[in-house]
């Protein structure tokens, strides 16, 4: 049990402040959950790494339009800043997770990533048409 400390918000008629030895306990909950949710990991509803990065992808292709919303069923027009947003997240979790991941996971999310940067550059040339008005 930590120490108790004197406390700037202690009761002026002499009684102990419980609100620290009351968050010390919690903590130490929260630190034997935190140990025991590790091997829980993989039961139901968890998320693995693969199926984050596939809902990011998702997100990036309901952005490019290519895909309907799926809260409105609808096909929406191109939000290509989004789509962005969606790809440098993507990024910054490759620079992050470098030297971190299964060569499973690594794949994925290279292929990913070319994928939607193919994408992002297709959406942002001008559309050509074989006859011109």
């Amino acid at each position: 049990m930590a120490a108790m400390l004197p406390s700037p918000f202690a009761p002026s008629d002499g009684r102990r402040d419980r609100s620290i030895t009351f968050n010390d306990n919690i903590l130490m909950a929260d630190e034997q959950q935190d140990a025991t949710s590790a091997d829980d990991q993989q039961g139901e509803g968890a998320i693995s790494f693969a199926a984050f990065v596939l809902s990011l992808a998702h997100t990036a292709a309901v952005h490019f339009g290519d895909i309907p919303d799926p809260v409105t069923g609808q096909t929406a027009d191109a939000n290509l800043p989004a789509a962005q947003q969606m790809i440098d997240i993507l990024s910054l979790l490759e620079a992050k997770t470098r030297g971190n991941l299964t060569a499973e996971e690594r794949q994925l999310l290279d292929q990913i990533l070319y994928e939607l940067r193919m994408r992002f550059i297709e959406a942002n040339q001008p559309q050509s048409r074989i006859i011109t008005p």
